[in-house]
C-alpha cells in the first residue's frame, strides 16, 4: 500500500469514535504508517491519542482483531423495504381556499354589483 494512504479506506472523513473501533483490526506497522498519516494531514490530538495507545497495546502484546475494514457502520446501506407512498396513499388534489391566494387573488361572483 501507498505511504501516502491510510491502511482504513475513507480515513479522512471517519468520526473519531468509529476511528476508534476501526484500528482494531490494524497491526503495528499498520498503527505507525496510520499515525505518520496522521502526523503529516490533519495532525488532531485527539486523533494521534487514540492511534498511539492502540500502538502502545499492540507493541504491549494486544493482537489485532478479528474484524473487517469492509464492515463501514458509519455508511448505512440503501433503505430496506421501498416507501409505502403510492398514488391510493397519496394525500387528495389541494385545490385553494375561495378567499383566494397571494399569487392568486380571488375572482367576484358573478352576482355582486361593484
Amino acid at each position: 500500500m501507498n505511504r501516502d494512504t491510510p491502511p482504513i479506506e475513507g480515513y479522512e472523513g471517519l468520526p473519531v469514535a468509529t476511528l476508534q473501533h476501526r484500528v482494531r483490526s490494524l497491526d503495528a506497522e499498520q498503527m505507525r504508517r496510520l499515525i505518520a498519516y496522521e502526523k503529516s494531514h490533519a495532525d488532531r490530538t485527539a486523533v494521534l491519542e487514540i492511534l498511539q495507545n492502540r500502538l502502545r497495546a499492540l507493541e504491549e502484546g494486544a493482537e489485532p482483531s478479528g474484524g473487517s475494514q469492509q464492515f463501514q457502520p458509519e455508511r448505512p446501506g440503501p433503505a430496506e423495504g421501498g416507501s409505502p407512498v403510492s398514488g391510493e396513499t397519496a394525500a387528495p388534489k389541494f385545490n385553494p381556499p375561495p378567499q383566494g391566494v397571494p399569487n392568486q387573488p380571488a375572482k367576484p361572483k358573478g352576482d355582486s354589483r361593484a
